[in-house]
């Protein structure tokens, strides 16, 4: 049960909000200026609407839009003003907050990048991208692997973006350090409806995790992303979903401490214990080996699939992205 979107929260719960942002039009520094005032206005909302909330989420692009825009005068820094406006929101509003930002770097294209703040306006998660949505987005790779933090009232949290969801890898990482909660950001369209639920709820019981995702919501005159909001409990169960309301913010209280309860009790569909203590029944401590062929090739680098030679997108151009001609300098992932 989701406390009734957290009206009657209990002293163990944490009481979640998605925001079905409006998706934006961005140009210019205007433009982000005016969308970081909207997005520091929707945390008070929250807070006044909501008085038991604990953290409030927005969606990936709730300050850039879909445009896919590398223009440098838009882009954010981490000691930026737009960033500085979100600490106040969350300090001034005494609640936590998740917010998207697209990340200059000084190296290469820019990052897609997500921030966790605490209810005292200090950042505690801070995660970049990992899998851009190619060949449509011209983000950098995310080097930064997949952080936990502490969240609000005894919980542990990670954070994922969109298209890191498809990856069934992304929510084992963010359970094996730890998480209870793993939010997901996305400014998912319409067509991705049917993997978005499926993929959310597949990642909740495959972890024994509550996991929280949101879309942008709205049309900006080219694209309409889809809202969608959803709570998944440890079970794969749907606690809550928006629909495509923009602006509306979806809640529900979860409970850490079930999750953590599962996690040390089940013994049938513990999976993510029993990933790594194959066959326990039958050998003490179970198999603890890597039986995986994909696991082993990608770490030694040799990753390759038996139709590599066939895929026939391999890269940006089909979408009007040049070239690239740098490698990947690999990243600080732990």
């Amino acid at each position: 049960m989701s406390g009734l979107g957290g009206l009657n929260k209990s002293p163990k719960g944490v009481v979640i909000g998605l925001v079905q942002l409006h998706l934006p039009v961005i140009v210019g520094p205007a433009d982000i200026a005016a969308q970081t005032a909207k997005i520091c206005a929707m945390v008070a909302k929250a807070r006044r609407g909501t008085p038991s909330m604990d953290i409030v989420v927005f969606p990936e692009y709730a300050l850039h839009g879909l445009s896919m825009d590398t223009n440098p005068e838009i882009l954010c820094r981490l000691d930026g003003p737009e960033v500085a406006s979100f600490k106040r929101a969350c300090r001034d509003n005494r609640i936590w907050g998740c917010f998207s930002i697209m990340e200059a770097n000084p190296d290469g294209n820019p990052w897609n990048s997500g921030l966790v703040i605490d209810d005292a306006g200090e950042l505690r998660l801070y995660y970049r991208k990992l899998h851009p949505w190619v060949p449509v987005e011209p983000w950098e790779p995310g080097d930064l692997g997949i952080p936990v933090c502490d969240g609000p009232n005894g919980s542990k949290l990670a954070l994922i973006i969109c298209h890191d969801g498809m990856f069934p890898e992304m929510a084992r990482e963010a359970a094996y350090k730890g998480a209870e909660i793993m939010l997901r950001t996305a400014g998912y369209t319409a067509p991705i409806r049917h993997a978005w639920r499926v993929s959310n709820q597949a990642n909740a019981f495959g972890n024994l995790m509550v996991t929280a995702s949101v879309c942008m919501c709205g049309s900006d005159g080219t694209f309409n992303s889809m809202g969608e909001a959803m709570i998944c409990n440890f079970d794969g169960t749907v606690m809550v979903e928006g629909g495509g309301f923009p602006d509306e913010i979806v809640t529900a209280e979860v409970r850490p401490d079930l999750v953590r309860e599962a996690r040390e009790g089940w013994g049938v569909e513990n999976n993510i214990y029993q990933l790594g203590h194959r066959g326990f029944v039958a050998v003490r401590g179970g198999a603890g080996d890597c039986p995986y062929t994909y696991m082993r090739d990608l770490v030694a680098g040799r990753y390759r699939l038996p139709w590599e030679e066939r895929v026939a997108i391999t890269d940006g151009t089909s979408c009007g992205f040049t070239l690239p001609n740098r490698a990947y300098r690999g990243g600080r992932h732990g």
